[in-house]
């Protein structure tokens, strides 16, 4: 397995404009560190939001450059395993930041929220502030990209190839597929939480650094629009948009394409979505809203063609 590192010095665009950190090989195990979304900055409950908080949040370890990848192709990111990188972690309340507050897009007349800072600490498989409020260790990637071909995009958005997603569902097992749209795709990741609702309702998970484990396949001419994930027992699609029915709409579109790529016709493959697919929400604070099309794979399966492999 080889160590990567990013040295502190963390990316907060995806762009081609830096150069790589590493070059990796298809088929090659890395493991590197990630820092939380403030960058490490917050050490005791009394470091809320705006004391913490600089101009940019979600510092990502990259450029990372994937051998082979060239446009056209999909990278396949297996998570093989994420732990936790430091012994705690933390969550918060922000003036006019997350789902139920406020903010510079709906400003409103109510007053903005006292912010508020929660410590958790990682005991036993658990994150734990106190009696109540203690959760399960489930920890994901919540922002992860592959850069796109002209712009740089901040670590805060979420887009077709991948970002502040905050999907539940890129986590250790899983594999994520995301677009190549530049030579070697230059991947980035970070953002790590150690548990998170549907939604992301108050504007943060529980979020930590984080030591990561992948594994990159590339797909050679496999173009795909938009995030696909796979498990064991479903797959999955992402789409990110504002407002929230774009995002569904583009996730059930790549879905369905998913579909006709195993061999379904299309119009049969969009009845059986009207009865089979679920949807589930990424987030709902982001720039972008985040909403993922989800269809078990004994239904996915029933006409795969042979030898298909994606």
């Amino acid at each position: 397995m080889r160590k990567i590192s990013a040295n502190g010095k963390y990316a907060y665009v995806f762009s081609t404009y830096s150069p790589p950190i590493a070059r990796v090989k298809p088929g090659e195990i890395v493991q590197f560190f990630t820092e939380d979304a403030f960058e490490g900055a917050v050490k005791t409950e009394k470091d809320v939001p705006s004391k913490v908080r600089g101009a940019w949040v979600n510092p990502q370890v990259g450029p990372i450059y994937i051998e082979d990848a060239t446009p056209g192709d999909t990278l396949a990111i297996h998570i093989l395993d994420i732990q936790p990188g430091r012994e705690y972690g933390w969550s918060s309340l922000g003036e006019n930041f997350g789902g139920l507050v406020a903010n510079p897009n709906t400003p409103m007349l109510n007053p903005p929220l006292k912010e508020k800072m929660w410590i958790y600490k990682y005991q036993n498989e658990m994150m734990v502030h106190n009696e109540w409020l203690k959760f399960e260790w489930e920890p994901f990637i919540g922002t992860i990209a592959t850069a796109p071909a002209r712009e740089a995009i901040r670590s805060d958005y979420p887009f077709c190839q991948g970002g502040n997603m905050d999907v539940r569902d890129v986590k250790p097992g899983n594999i994520l597929y995301l677009p190549v749209s530049v030579q070697g795709g230059y991947f980035f990741a970070g953002d790590c939480h150690a548990k998170q609702g549907d939604g992301e309702v108050c504007g943060a998970a529980i979020e930590v650094a984080g030591i990561v484990t992948l594994k990159f396949e590339v797909l050679k001419n496999m173009p795909i629009k938009n995030p696909r994930i796979e498990s064991q027992e479903e797959i999955m699609c992402v789409g990110s948009a504002k407002p929230m029915e774009e995002a569904a709409r583009i996730a059930y579109i790549e879905l369905l394409s998913w579909m006709v790529e195993l061999g379904w016709e299309k119009m049969e493959a969009y009845q059986c979505m009207s009865h089979e697919v679920q949807m589930c929400v990424g987030n709902i604070v982001n720039p972008q809203y985040s909403m993922v099309a989800k269809l078990k794979k004994e239904i996915a399966y029933r006409h795969r063609k042979p030898n298909y492999k994606g």
